[in-house]
């Protein structure tokens, strides 16, 4: 091979690293502009969005913080798995942050789905 030929194979090389490192750029601009809910939404399973909602209606600034967290660490590649409802609860707990959530009991029975009340107040009528 001559100089030339040579000269000619590195300049490809170059421009080709360039355009790489100039994607690489723009999607880490894109990664920055993209929006919150979606990220969540990756990583949030079950009764996360949930407890997520309930932290929000209940201590705001405390769950945008955590939220604003999550974001980071997902962003920055420390968060990889799934964060469950379960998970999520027990950071706020961990945090001093006690999350109520709206619970029911409910039996099945006969192919019906009665509440604690509705069979209680069948088994006082019996």
């Amino acid at each position: 091979m001559s100089d030339n030929e040579l000269a000619a194979i590195r300049r490809k090389k170059i421009m080709e690293m360039m355009r790489l490192l100039k994607k690489r750029e723009e999607e880490k601009e894109k990664g920055g502009e993209m929006d919150p809910q979606k990220v969540l939404d990756k990583f949030l399973v079950g009764r996360a969005w949930e407890v997520l909602n309930a932290a929000r209606a209940q201590y705001p600034q405390v769950a945008k913080y955590v939220e604003s967290l999550l974001l980071r660490l997902i962003m920055e590649g420390k968060i990889r798995s799934k964060i469950s409802g379960e998970d999520l609860y027990w950071l706020f707990r961990r945090l001093g942050v006690r999350v109520r959530l709206k619970t029911s009991i409910r039996i099945l029975e006969h192919g019906k789905l009665k509440s604690i009340g509705e069979k209680i107040r069948e088994q006082d009528f019996s």
